[in-house]
């Protein structure tokens, strides 16, 4: 993601607009169309004001307790009609509980926690992640 890790520093990112462009712009270029967007941690960021703006163009949305759940309100979650899987670790008392909070309004969505597992669920349980997603990839048209 820009901005994070060894990439560039993201000025041209600022706003929640920007960062809609930039990802909308990523999955055209990749020609994906109606993507499921997995989406932890940092890239929430992204991920969210994608959802909110443009979410009928994703076939599915998984966020693992991603950051900026809290910039949005029950009414503008309650409008998305996107599947959601919602997943976090049990460990992960702060983010993962933190995200469900905001993202339980969210009309369609169901919720997975990873038992014995950490913030990044994913890589402490990579099988059970992967079981959890699969069974929703499975159930989308």
């Amino acid at each position: 993601m820009p901005g994070y890790g060894d990439s560039p520093a993201a000025e041209m990112m600022a706003s929640a607009q920007d960062r809609v462009a930039f990802l909308d712009h990523v999955l055209q270029e990749l020609g994906m169309q109606r993507p499921v967007l997995v989406s932890p941690s940092m890239s929430g960021r992204f991920a969210l004001p994608f959802l909110l703006a443009r979410g009928d163009r994703l076939a599915g949305f998984v966020p693992i307790a991603p950051v900026g759940t809290k910039d949005y309100t029950a009414e503008q979650y309650q409008q998305v009609q996107t599947p959601t899987l919602i997943l976090y670790g049990d460990r992960d008392t702060r983010l993962g509980p933190q995200a469900l909070q905001s993202l339980r309004h969210l009309p369609k969505h169901r919720v997975a926690v990873m038992p014995d597992a950490g913030h990044a669920c994913y890589l402490d349980k990579p099988e059970d992640f992967h079981w959890a997603l699969l069974g929703f990839l499975r159930q989308l048209k």
